[in-house]
């Protein structure tokens, strides 16, 4: 069996390749099969039964046309199965942007014809703890709740189902609580506020619109779900 990841020498790809026992792995990342590059995707893929599908990242725009052309270099490719990393919020109506990105992606795949399976991810427990560090917890949460998830969590879960039959549906990966404001040892701040401060940080304002519109979804609840059931 050969199994195409994208991202794959990237934070959690890198952590899915050693993961997927007994198959050929072909590893695309920049030097490769850029996500902008649909061509030299298209050529990456090729014999490849099985595609991992890693998130690209940067801006949402970008990120969602990377998406179409991973997505359409995999139909062209005759891939058998797709297995696609999304998030918890993943919802066009969401006001964050990654989780508008998602709901599109995981739209396109749906309609594309491929065998899928998505495994919808909390937060990261790294990306948010070190967030919680560069802000000194001072964060715009309200009441709403999360649960975090490592990475190398997920990477077995990607591993997982990269290792079994497709299954048309969704995946909830989490932690297994919901985390509070108090939890986090974190003061509540306004959303103007915590823009503020991160301005003052010489944040890029690109990142400053992505986490405000983050924890803009997390106050709505949207990253507060529980997952009963892990692929294992």
């Amino acid at each position: 069996m050969r199994i195409a990841v994208t991202g794959a020498t990237g934070r959690l790809g890198r952590q899915v390749v050693p993961l997927l026992a007994g198959a050929e792995v072909v590893q695309l990342s920049r030097s490769n099969a850029d996500y902008g590059d649909q061509q030299a995707l298209r050529r990456a893929m090729r014999g490849a039964d099985k595609l991992v599908f890693i998130s690209s990242d940067g801006e949402a725009a970008k990120v969602l046309l990377h998406h179409q052309n991973v997505i359409a270099a995999a139909k062209d490719a005759k891939i058998g199965h797709v297995i696609l990393l999304s998030g918890v919020d993943a919802d066009v109506e969401s006001p964050f942007c990654y989780a508008h990105t998602n709901g599109v992606t995981e739209a396109l795949l749906r309609e594309s014809g491929l065998d899928f399976s998505i495994a919808r991810a909390a937060l990261f427990a790294e990306f948010f703890l070190s967030l919680v560090g560069q802000t000194n917890a001072r964060l715009p949460m309200g009441d709403g709740r999360i649960t975090l998830i490592p990475r190398a969590e997920v990477a077995k879960a990607l591993a997982a189902l990269a290792l079994s039959p497709p299954t048309g549906t969704h995946h909830d990966l989490t932690g297994p609580e919901t985390l509070t404001l108090k939890d986090l040892h974190g003061t509540d701040v306004t959303p103007a506020e915590f823009i503020a401060e991160l301005a003052r940080s010489d944040e890029e304002p690109w990142w400053i619109y992505a986490y405000a519109s983050m924890f803009e979804s997390i106050r709505q609840q949207r990253w507060a779900k529980v997952a009963k059931v892990t692929p294992a």
